[in-house]
Order: structure tokens, then C-alpha cells, then sequence
């Protein structure tokens, strides 16, 4: 593959390389690399012979080789393997060292590779290499090398071509350096050399430096004719020096030297540029009474001059003159002519310009239609800019400004036509123009306004088929106002899944909109798929983002509506450690569905949160979670959560606990919850304690009963329970006489204590 495309004439010089007889591959070797194209067909045998490609000469040539030549040509051939259909030309030998300059460091091992690759350099081959080059670097070591390793002597195109290659890329010390030193190497200056390096001064902004070479070009007696003024003039003109433009014309003029109409275009330029209208208008008349004509090239600078000031009128003038001395007015003619009236908001008069010109077969061309339709959209003529869309599409056209678009379908969607505004994007894709996140946004979250939604799904399946979202060069995001209408649209209608998609996608490029989340989370709840919800949470809590209490509520009752109540209390207690408290509802219901799920103590866990948080509303399945837990076995459980409920003011029923304990024969459990009351003193009825005492003694469980009508007494407590003698009796058979008697001793005080009082007294606890 060449890397070129323009190619100095090679300037052949007569030579002839003769190779051993014993080694005629090199002979080919060589002869396969010229800078030029040297394949010359077969009918072509009138063509200029080349010594160094006999396969290409006339027979009469063959005859002076010597017969080695004609041996080691005849083997060539036959060793040559022939190629279906066209052979390729051969590639250059200046495109060979400029692709081997561009893959391999500058080292002596490259430098002797080229070297043993030219068998002869000359200047032509020189110029072509440095104009292939790929960066300066490789120009500048490249035409340094070839002089210092005496391979070639550079002429003044080549100083010329290494200078305007460092002028291009701002290495301007160099580019000096080298220009200076050609009278040392036998190479005189001329202007032109000059003038190139003024030029890069003046392009890297460096005024001072383009005026020191300008003036030492006198000093090194190198003349300075119209051509170096006018590059002075472009370079100070272009930095705002105008005065300075002033002194260096007059001086041009005392000089002699006549200013022709491209200098008179410069500095007519050069003062509109600086605003200075007077100025550039008396240089106008003076170009004219110099019998210089104006062309159009004047003709638009000084629209373009009154365009920028906003003189309409002036450009208008000027505009007509044009055409009254028969100049006609060109693209950038009427361009101009359209941006000016588009700035002083005249769209009227730009669209019958724009109409004129087309008339006149003056064909609009990028920059036109660029400069057209912001005015258009501007002045609200969206009718007609879908009408210069259309003739752009149809032309193949497409503006510099791709900013245009996002405009077009923002203010057709502005006015309510829709298609219009979707035309806009079909027109880009038609032009080759890159769609972004950013146009589709805008048509998608109208549509969605104007309840088009199935438009807009349209638009968001290719937006996420086509992932135009993640493209790396994409500039224009979508905006939330876009993408969460979509959404909360995809989340309603059962389509939660292509907007969790599309949402990853905008995820990838960093977005962490709450109320898209949300949306996602209320639909996946509302689909019954909790777990893809509470996924959404779970990325929310990684991403720092705010989640709302009723996303977790909507998650937990999406679990409890598909019977995972487990699942349901993890995404409860993710709820309290972000720090939302749930309402008594939503723990009862994760309570109940819990305990009719078997999860006693699960449920317990439950009720401990509830408590916790000072949760005291709907307090209803706490008996029942605590009978469960006694029934059981799970006492200490029980007897932790009756201690959280006492101390947060919410006092159980221990009547109601202790009369099923004894109904279903949990004794154990029974005697464990008695002994935890009347440890801290809590209110138990004496009812209860006969039917615990009771149980105890039915089940045989003597000493237990003993032990519970020993601190009532300690208490304060009466014992006038109906079945003493029995507990008794019970006692003196099991062979615990002590306790029996110990028994019997505390009955008898009493008796004594209270003998004269009638009636039955209620065994209490002090409290």
C-alpha cells in the first residue's frame, strides 16, 4: 500500500549495475525497486530504455548486454512465479523506506537497511521520501542522514520541501537553523524559502519572529518582492496588527513595489477583521483608483467585513454592485449574504436568497445548509427546514455541524410534528451522519409525552439493539426526562426486563438515577419477580444510591404474595439497616406470614425488630409468637422477648400463657415462665398459679410444686391452695419429709396469722 499521492518526477540518471555471473538473483533483487513506476506494457515498445530493467527494453538494447546479463535476466524468468489475473504494480521504493521509517526506531540498523535497499540515491527519491513521511521526526533524521553519510548533496526543493514539513508542525527552530545554513552547503536563498518560513511563524502565532525573517531577508540581500508582503500582511492582519499593516504597506510603497488586488484583499480583510470598517472601505476606493478592478473574492470579503458588524444595508449594497459590474456571485456569495440576515433575524430575506441562488443553478453546498437551518429553527420555519433536509438527503449532503440535527428534531418536536422530527434522524442515518443517545432521547420522551409509546419502544429497541448508548465517541447523552418516561412506561406495561436493559446500559456510562431505579424495582414487584427487585436494591446500596421505603415495601410484598416469606424478612431488615422504619402493618404481615409458615422463631426475630424500633401498633400475633415459642421448647427465647416487651411498656398475657402451658402438659415451660414473673415481680393471677401448681401435681412433679408455694410465701403470698394436703401427702411418699414438714409448718402460721379473718383471700405479689 503506497503512502502517497503525490509524487515528484523521477529524474532518471544513466547507470548500470553489472552482477557477478554466479549470482544473478541480486541482479533482479535490484532491479525490482525504482522510484517510480517502471512496468511498461507489452505494446509500449517505443518508451525511453532503462538500463537498470532490461526485461523492459527493446530487443535492439538486449543485444548490447553481455551474455551473463542475458543468462541471469533468462533465469529471472523462469524462476518468476506467475500470479492468476492482474499482476500489482510493484510498490515504490520511496513508499518501502517511508513504511520502514514508520514501523522501526531510527537506529544504524535501519539506516543501513534503506542503504543496502537504494542503490543510488538522487533528488527525486529524497523529495518523495520526505513528502511520504508520516511525522516530522522521520523527515528531519532522514534528511539529515542522507547528507551527513554522503549519499547525496540536497538541492534547494529539497531544503524546501524539510522546511515546509517543519514549518507544519510547529518546529520552527529548525526549520531556521537548516534555511540559514544552505549558503554553507553551496545552495543560494531565494524568496520562496522565505516566505514558507514567515508563513509557519505567523500560523504557530508568532508575529515578532515572521517580522525579524521578513526584515532580515533585506539584510541577507534576498529580495522581497509582492509575494513576501502579502504573507506579512496575512500574518500580522491575522493577529489584529493593523497599524503595523499600515507602516509595512507604506513602506512597500516607497520601495516600489505595487500592490495588486489579492494585497488589496488582504488588508480589506485584515481591517474588517479588526472591526476597523472605515479603514478596510477607504483601502476599498483606493483599490479602485489605483484602476485595480475588484473581483468576488473582494466582493465577499467586504459582505462578510459588514456582516460581521451587523450593516446589513452596507452588505446589501455591496451585495448589488457586485452584481451591477457583472461579477456573479458565487456559494460563498450568498452564503454570506444568507448567514447575515439569519443574524439580524431577517429569515424571510435569507430563505429568498437561498431560492435565488438556486435559480441562478448556484448549487447550495455544506456550509450553506449549515448556515440555513439554526435560522430556520430560529425564526420557527419548521416546515421549510424539513423541506432543505429533504433536498439535503436527496443531494447527499451533509452539514459541518452535526449539532444542526439535535436542533431540528428538538424544535420540530417544539411545535408537534412528530414525523417531521423522526424524518430528522432518518436523514441522518441516510447521510452517514452518526446517531446518538442524545438525538433518540429527544424523540423518545415526546413521543412518550404525546402517549406514543409505541414509537417510542421502537426507538428505544434500536437504541438498545444497536448500543448506541456505550458507543465511545458518542458526545449527546440521553437526558433523565427521557429515559425515566420510557421506563416508568416499560415497568407499567409489563416490560420491566427491556427497561432493566436498557438502564444497564446507561449505568455503563456512569448514570445513577434514583427514580429510575425505582421504577425498575416497582416493576419487577408488581411482575412477581422480587428477586430481580431486590437486586436493584442491593446495586443501589454498592452505588450509594438514596432508596425509598416504599421500594422496599413493594419488594417485601412481592416475596410474601409469592409465598417466600424468608426472603421477605431479609429484604425487611436490608429495609431497617438503611435506615427506614416499617410501618406495624408491614412487620405484622411479615409476622404473620412467618408463623403460618412454620418460622416460629424467624418470626420472633421479627417482633424483636418491631419492638426495637418502638413499633407498638398491632401487637396482636405477639401471644401467639410467644406460645409457640414456649410450646416449643424454645423457653429462653420466649422469656428474652417477654423481658423486651416489659421493658418497652407492652406487658403480655402471662394468665393466658400459663393457663395453655398447663392445658397442653408444658409443665417445664410453665414452672420456667412462673419463676421468670415472680423474679421480677410481674402481676400473675393466684388462678394461675393453682393451675401451674395443679399441673405439677398431677404430672408428679412435687418438688417443682413445693418450690413455687415457697416464694409465694417469701412474696407475701397466701397459701390457701385447695390441694396443699395433697401436695403434702405427695411429698411424705416420695420420701421428702423435710420439704413435707417445712410445708406443713408455713400452712399452719398462716392459718394463724389471718384464723380470725372470714372469707378468701387472693394470693398477690408485691410489686
Amino acid at each position: 500500500m503506497a503512502y502517497i499521492s503525490v509524487t515528484k518526477p523521477h529524474q532518471w540518471k544513466p547507470r548500470l549495475f553489472i552482477p557477478r555471473a554466479s549470482n544473478p538473483p541480486s541482479f533482479n533483487f535490484i532491479q525490482s525497486f525504482s522510484s517510480v513506476d517502471e512496468s511498461i506494457s507489452a505494446g509500449d515498445q517505443t518508451s525511453t530504455p532503462i538500463p537498470e530493467a532490461p526485461a523492459s527494453a527493446s530487443p535492439s538494447k538486449l543485444e548490447s548486454l553481455t551474455a551473463a546479463e542475458a543468462e541471469a535476466e533468462a533465469e529471472g524468468k523462469a524462476n518468476a512465479r506467475t500470479l492468476r489475473g492482474k499482476h500489482r504494480n510493484a510498490e515504490k521504493l520511496e513508499d518501502i523506506i517511508c513504511r520502514m521509517m514508520a514501523n522501526r526506531a531510527w537506529t544504524t540498523r535501519l539506516q543501513n537497511s534503506i542503504r543496502s535497499l537504494v542503490p543510488q540515491f538522487d533528488h527525486s527519491l529524497v523529495w518523495n521520501v520526505l513528502h511520504g513521511s508520516q511525522n516530522s521526526d522521520h523527515a528531519l533524521q532522514f534528511f539529515r542522514w542522507v547528507e551527513r553519510a554522503g549519499l547525496i548533496r540536497h538541492d534547494r526543493d529539497t531544503h524546501l520541501k524539510i522546511i515546509e514539513i517543519l514549518g507544519r508542525a510547529s518546529k520552527l527552530n529548525h526549520a531556521r537553523c537548516i534555511l540559514l545554513d544552505m549558503p554553507k552547503k553551496g545552495v543560494e536563498w531565494d524568496e520562496d524559502l522565505f516566505v514558507v518560513l514567515i508563513d509557519s511563524y505567523g500560523k504557530a502565532g508568532i508575529v515578532q519572529e515572521s517580522v525579524k525573517i521578513f526584515q532580515k531577508m533585506k539584510e541577507l540581500g534576498v529580495e522581497r518582492t509582492i509575494k513576501s508582503y502579502d504573507t506579512l500582511f496575512k500574518v500580522i492582519l491575522r493577529r489584529g496588527r493593523y497599524m503595523m499593516a499600515k507602516r509595512y504597506f507604506n513602506a512597500m510603497l516607497n520601495e516600489g513595489i505595487m500592490p495588486t488586488r489579492h494585497t488589496y484583499n488582504l488588508m480589506i480583510w485584515g481591517f474588517f477583521l479588526s472591526l476597523k470598517v472605515e479603514t478596510a472601505s477607504r483601502f476599498f476606493e483606493e483599490m479602485k483608483e489605483r484602476g485595480i478592478s475588484p473581483d468576488v473574492v473582494t466582493y465577499n470579503t467586504i459582505i462578510n467585513g459588514y456582516y460581521r458588524v451587523k450593516k446589513m444595508e452596507e452588505a446589501e449594497k455591496f451585495f448589488m454592485e457586485m452584481k451591477g459590474r457583472n461579477i456573479e456571485p458565487t456559494v460563498i456569495s450568498y452564503t454570506t449574504m444568507i448567514k447575515g440576515y439569519l443574524s439580524v433575524g431577517h429569515v424571510d430575506d435569507g430563505l429568498r436568497l437561498f431560492e435565488e441562488m438556486k435559480s441562478f443553478r448556484i448549487k447550495p453546498n455544506a456550509v450553506t445548509y449549515s448556515t440555513l437551518l439554526p435560522g430556520l429553527c430560529d425564526g420557527g420555519k419548521m416546515f421549510e427546514a424539513q423541506n432543505v433536509v429533504k433536498e439535503m438527503v436527496e443531494k447527499y449532503i451533509a452539514p459541518k455541524d452535526n449539532s444542526i440535527f439535535l436542533r431540528l428534531i428538538t424544535c420540530q418536536c417544539q411545535v408537534g410534528r412528530l414525523d417531521a422530527a423522526a424524518d430528522v434522524l432518518k436523514a441522518m442515518i441516510r447521510l452517514s451522519i452518526p446517531t446518538e443517545a442524545g438525538h433518540y432521547g429527544v424523540l423518545i420522551e415526546n413521543f412518550c409525552k404525546s402517549g406514543v409509546y409505541d414509537r417510542a419502544v421502537k426507538l428505544l429497541d434500536k437504541l438498545i439493539e444497536k448500543e448506541i448508548i456505550l458507543r465511545p465517541q458518542s458526545s449527546l447523552e440521553m437526558e433523565s426526562s427521557a429515559y425515566n418516561q420510557i421506563i416508568e412506561y416499560l415497568c407499567n406495561s409489563g416490560q420491566t426486563s427491556k427497561a432493566e436493559t436498557f438502564f444497564r446500559q446507561l449505568m455503563k456510562k456512569g448514570v445513577q438515577d434514583p427514580i429510575a431505579f425505582n421504577n425498575l424495582i416497582r416493576g419487577h414487584s408488581k411482575e412477581g419477580a422480587p428477586e430481580s427487585a431486590f437486586e436493584i436494591l442491593k446495586i443501589m446500596g454498592r452505588r450509594q444510591v438514596p432508596r425509598e421505603a416504599d421500594s422496599y415495601r413493594l419488594v417485601i410484598e412481592s416475596f410474601l404474595k409469592k409465598g417466600e416469606p424468608a426472603d421477605a424478612k431479609t429484604a425487611l431488615d436490608s429495609m431497617i439497616e438503611n435506615g427506614h422504619i416499617p410501618d406495624s402493618s408491614l412487620f405484622r404481615t411479615v409476622m404473620e406470614s412467618l408463623f403460618e409458615d412454620g418460622r416460629i422463631q424467624t418470626a420472633s426475630r421479627v417482633m424483636h425488630n418491631m419492638v426495637e424500633k418502638g413499633v407498638k401498633e398491632d401487637m396482636d400475633l405477639v401471644a401467639k409468637i410467644l406460645e409457640a415459642l414456649l410450646l416449643r421448647g424454645h423457653v429462653e427465647e420466649a422469656l428474652g422477648r417477654i423481658d423486651l416487651l416489659m421493658n418497652n411498656g407492652c406487658e403480655p398475657d402471662f394468665d393466658g400463657l400459663l393457663s395453655v402451658l398447663c392445658a397442653k402438659g408444658k409443665t417445664i415451660a410453665a414452672v420456667k415462665l412462673l419463676h421468670f414473673g415472680l423474679e421480677r415481680d410481674y402481676g400473675i393471677s393466684i388462678s394461675s398459679y393453682e393451675k401451674v401448681l395443679d399441673a405439677l401435681l398431677a404430672a408428679g412433679k412435687t418438688l417443682n410444686a413445693y418450690s413455687i408455694l415457697c416464694k409465694i410465701v417469701q412474696k407475701g403470698g397466701t397459701t390457701d391452695w385447695s390441694s396443699c394436703k395433697d401436695l403434702i401427702r405427695s411429698l411424705n411418699e416420695e420420701g421428702n419429709t423435710k420439704q413435707a414438714d417445712t410445708l406443713s409448718r408455713m400452712i399452719k402460721g398462716e392459718e394463724k396469722a389471718h384464723g380470725s379473718k372470714k372469707g378468701k383471700k387472693q394470693a398477690s405479689v408485691v410489686s
